[in-house]
């Protein structure tokens, strides 16, 4: 049952297994690609008298041998020396590069070279660079997707080439050569060859050419700057933007003033969505693991614990959970739990009574055909439906709901100044689309650049 969602599983059938399977379960979670390992104890085992022998040793030869060795410095230089002959590199960063972020910034002071960075990724690259693109891909930045379209050289660094990023494979950074560092072997080539592929730690990769570009008696000097000056028009000339609808709460200015308010350095968790995609959009992230989000799996109500988590491991640092009312509705419960452990988790619900990132496929693909996409109650549309308020006062939690842009800012400075747990119910209009949009399966001259459901 748990095979396709964890990286390993253990059934214990003897007592006296349990420390080395324990040992190996950290080891498997930790090394190489990290990923889940479930240890399942029956409740017989579990209720059995033992005495543990704590340095068991491990058994997992195969696994081990199989880990990635450190890249060879032929491979490196061979990268470097693309870099040097390439006109518009690009560095496509994803959450393979959450540990090796000082190393990334150094490659990049000393290269010049424009990062965008996928969903996973975000942080990785501090978003207020100015060689920042942002995030790339179907809710991407114009200007992140046209730097790939248009690269000669992408660097794709811990990325799996995802479809949400790609979108149409054979158009994908189809002028450029192709750099792939992945620890996972599998990843490579899987869904886009590369001309140069380094299966190793990406963190081992970026020392080796950090070193190598520091020892070199010539001191390699690039110079892409009429790249940057190409890019730097783009995004001129194409900011993320949203329009304003009189004293309604745009959904992305919400987001902006929480940015303004916490300086961009609260930890954020969020839902699947609309509000996880206006969250990745327009907050400015700068350190790795600032951004705690389900990508590939969408699992929504991930926010409410992961922010639980976040807010536990890491004591005097604002943690906020943005969330949307369908994602908040599926863990809702969790309320409990950071009440109790009296955790200073801000939730910050975008409501805007509809599963949102549907209503937007419904309304661009499906002749706005709505089908149980809308949340509230249909017997009276004009209440708030359920009333997150009331719910949060029942788990003794302080609650607030704004429905004025006026009142926006004023609220979530009370939110924060607030010790402790705190709900804030932002109401949202449902027809706001999160743009751009690069419809599945399309390329970057497919992207949709305004409209929305009105």
């Amino acid at each position: 049952v748990t095979r396709s969602i964890t990286k390993h599983n253990y059934l214990v059938l003897d007592v006296d297994d349990i420390p080395r399977v324990v040992q190996e379960a950290f080891f498997l979670a930790s090394s190489g690609r990290p990923g889940p390992v479930l240890v399942d104890i029956p409740k017989d085992i579990q209720q059995q008298m033992a005495v543990p022998v704590w340095d068991t040793p491990m058994s997992l030869p195969g696994y081990i041998a199989r880990l990635p060795k450190p890249p060879a410095t032929e491979l490196l230089e061979q990268v470097l020396r693309l870099v040097g002959e390439s006109r518009r590199p690009v560095l496509y960063v994803g959450g393979g590069c959450a540990a090796s972020g000082e190393e990334l910034r150094r490659f990049v002071e000393m290269t010049g070279i424009p990062v965008t960075t996928t969903l996973m990724g975000l942080g990785n690259f501090p978003g207020d660079d100015p060689l920042s693109l942002r995030m790339l891909g179907m809710h991407g930045t114009v200007y992140a997707n046209y730097a790939v379209d248009k690269a000669d050289l992408l660097l794709a660094f811990g990325v799996r080439f995802d479809e949400r990023v790609t979108g149409k494979i054979e158009a994908f950074a189809s002028r450029a050569k192709i750099v792939h560092i992945d620890i996972d072997p599998a990843e490579i080539g899987k869904n886009k060859q590369p001309h140069v592929s380094i299966c190793a730690d990406v963190k081992l990769a970026l020392q080796g050419m950090n070193a190598l570009l520091e020892g070199s008696t010539s001191k390699k000097s690039f110079d892409f700057g009429s790249w940057q000056a190409e890019l730097d028009q783009q995004k001129r000339e194409f900011p993320l933007g949203y329009k304003t609808f009189d004293d309604e709460i745009q959904p992305q200015y919400a987001i902006q003033v929480l940015d303004e308010l916490t300086k961009g350095e609260a930890i954020i968790a969020t839902g699947v969505g609309q509000h996880q995609m206006w969250a990745a959009q327009y907050y400015t992230y700068k350190r790795p693991r600032q951004w705690l989000s389900s990508a590939g799996l969408g699992a929504m109500g991930f926010g409410l614990p992961a922010a639980a988590g976040a807010a536990v491991a890491n004591p005097g640092i604002t943690v906020v959970d943005i969330d949307g009312d369908g994602s908040f509705l599926m863990n809702i419960q969790e309320l409990a739990m950071i009440r109790i452990e009296n955790l200073p988790v801000k939730v910050f619900v975008l409501n805007n009574q509809h599963l949102g990132m549907v209503v937007q496929w419904e309304d661009r693909f499906y002749k706005a055909n709505r089908a149980h996409t809308y949340l509230g109650n249909p017997e009276n549309e004009s209440e708030i439906y359920p009333d997150f308020v009331t719910i949060a006062k029942g788990f003794n939690i302080p609650a607030v709901r704004v429905t004025k842009k006026s009142e926006v800012h004023a609220a979530i400075k009370k939110m924060l100044e607030t010790p402790g747990p705190y709900l804030l119910d932002i109401i949202v209009p449902h027809q706001e689309h999160v743009l751009p949009m690069i419809p599945s399966g399309g390329a970057f001259k497919d992207m949709i650049l305004e409209g929305d459901g009105r």
